[in-house]
């Protein structure tokens, strides 16, 4: 059975995703793509994950992970016109320490970009979860000894200028993405009582 992500735990209140405008259920749950984002109301920043496809509770490289056996949720419709998670952000102190963790439950690179960061050489590598991709990131000689942690989320929106425009001031001018042909708009989280690093993307272009 493939790994997917069957729910990502956020530490912000419900209320300030609806601000943002997400759809939240009662239960303080985000139905986005085939992911449900768990709003706990305390805390900060995204606290752990749950992953279908994994034999055994624990950890991957620091990060809280259980296995998950529920089915993938019914899409939700949301007022900021988000459809779908692109990706998620691993931020990594250790890339190779990363990467053993990941292949242990049977994910493996799919492709690596050498950037820059801050003036400091970055390294970007993805890995597919079902329909979502897992991006991490870090130092290429790094290796420091603590945890891993996941940074940030970029979700695929129907119209990026529509999105933006129902931001406002409170995200970044729309600007070409990395990935060709898409479009993408950094979203100021703070402003909104979000704990969570937030982008918009237009949606992938077929056959690119």
């Amino acid at each position: 059975m493939a790994v997917t992500i069957g729910e990502i735990h956020v530490g912000d209140s419900a209320s300030a995703w609806r601000d943002a405008g997400f759809s939240v259920d009662s239960d303080a749950v985000a139905r986005i793509g085939d992911v449900r984002v768990r709003l706990a109301g305390q805390g900060s920043g995204i606290v752990g994950w749950t992953l279908r496809g994994l034999p055994v509770d624990g950890h991957i490289d620091g990060i809280p992970t259980a296995s998950s056996v529920t089915d993938a949720p019914e899409p939700a419709a949301h007022p900021n016109g988000v459809t779908e998670i692109d990706h998620v952000v691993l931020l990594s102190p250790n890339l190779s320490r990363t990467i053993s963790s990941l292949s242990a439950i049977g994910l493996h690179p799919r492709r690596e970009r050498d950037a820059e960061l801050g003036g400091q050489p970055m390294r970007q590598i993805f890995f597919r979860l079902g329909p979502v991709i897992l991006e991490v990131v870090g130092s290429p000689s790094a290796t420091a000894g603590g945890p891993s942690s996941l940074w940030g989320i970029t979700y695929v929106v129907e119209d990026i200028d529509a999105t933006a425009a129902f931001f406002g001031d409170h995200a970044l001018r729309v600007k070409d993405a990395v990935q060709p042909g898409r479009r993408i708009t950094t979203v100021k989280h703070r402003d909104l009582g979000m704990s969570v690093r937030t982008a918009m993307i237009s949606p992938p272009i077929l056959g690119a």
